[in-house]
């Protein structure tokens, strides 16, 4: 965008998002972790949040089921029953006594799930009766609200919304299907249901119109997330009150390197531009970020909040070690979605005091 507006602004600049007033543009990213057996919160999540928690600072749970059918790989934790909501504010304390802000991701995978995960061994619900490609590897277990200051609904990455939005996915002959307005009704009715229930002002979306991931694909990515678009710019308008944000994943994101891009850094960053400056509203971007990218979208006003994922498991203390252009620690890919409440999860080093 590279309006007036934006000019001298950077990671580190305050932003205030509706009524929460945050100090840094730096956002805890969604990631599952797979530390909640059971799918109960544990104490080792109170830690973890607890360490990546800044004054002022924001940041995304992660993936949380809505039902026993949500679950998409283990140990994922749950918000639908009494213990775990309980567990859950045990987190959100532990964050709020830090003074930051912490949204809950509500999450269904979908077909991206496996009989394993589903009540009776049955199969997974979607937008279609069609399997994914063997080209996915859906992780199989191993033997093993009103507390959160707002929402996150998970309307991307291949998950049951997406399997709605998409049309290589999207296979129904009914209201959601065909059509873009059709296969972005059911995004738009959750979107309604949990706004009346709890005000835009704590409701947030997240879409990847360009991702593939589990076979998402969309013959047109960008007609797809302006139509998103156009549709939550109406129903604010309608609400009177802007949804908390819009939160985007670049093209470029991908897991475990198994997600080839289309496109290339021009190409992304006018499809990012295009949606951001179409959206009535707070934007959010993820998707391989460094230090300084995030600073160029901020500075640029390609995105007002800037998440972070795999750095932020490997470096508690993030904003910090952004602050001071400080090296940061290597994430062990191995053991992001381990059991072990500590190696991987809580143990990664923060600055030395002495450092500073």
């Amino acid at each position: 965008m590279g309006d007036s507006a934006s000019e001298g602004l950077t990671l580190f600049s305050p932003y205030k998002m509706g009524s929460f007033n945050l100090s840094h543009r730096v956002v805890l990213a969604p990631m599952a972790r797979c530390r909640a057996p059971n799918e109960i919160p544990q104490p080792a999540m109170v830690e973890y949040y607890s360490q990546r928690s800044t004054p002022g600072g924001l940041l995304i749970a992660e993936a949380t089921t809505l039902s026993n059918t949500s679950a998409g790989c283990p140990r994922v934790p749950g918000i639908y029953k009494d213990e775990q909501v309980k567990a859950w504010k045990k987190v959100v304390d532990a964050v709020h006594a830090k003074g930051a802000i912490i949204f809950c991701l509500l999450w269904h995978a979908g077909r991206a799930s496996h009989q394993v995960y589903q009540p009776g061994g049955g199969s997974p619900i979607s937008s279609t009766n069609n399997p994914i490609s063997n080209r996915w590897k859906i992780p199989l277990p191993d033997g093993s609200q009103d507390s959160f200051d707002g929402i996150e609904i998970h309307g991307g990455h291949g998950y049951l919304i997406d399997q709605f939005l998409k049309d290589g996915i999207n296979d129904r002959t009914d209201e959601y299907g065909g059509s873009l307005a059709n296969r972005c009704k059911f995004l738009i009715q959750i979107v309604q249901a949990v706004v009346e229930a709890i005000g835009a002002d704590k409701v947030a979306v997240r879409i990847s119109p360009a991702l593939d991931f589990y076979d998402a694909t969309d013959s047109d990515p960008i007609g797809l997330g302006l139509a998103v678009i156009d549709r939550l710019n109406t129903l604010q308008h309608k609400e009177g009150s802007k949804l908390a944000y819009l939160h985007v994943t670049r093209p470029r994101f991908t897991t475990y390197g198994l997600v080839p891009t289309e496109f290339d850094e021009e190409r992304e960053a006018q499809f990012m531009r295009t949606l951001r400056e179409a959206y009535e509203g707070t934007f959010m971007a993820s998707g391989g970020f460094t230090r300084e990218l995030g600073m160029e979208a901020v500075a640029s006003g390609d995105a007002d909040l800037v998440s972070y994922g795999r750095d932020f498991i490997s470096n508690p203390d993030l904003v910090l070690r952004f602050k001071l252009n400080a090296p940061l620690n290597k994430y062990i890919q191995e053991t992001f979605y381990t059991d072990d409440p500590v190696v991987g999860y809580t143990d990664y080093h923060f600055l030395n005091k002495e450092s500073v």
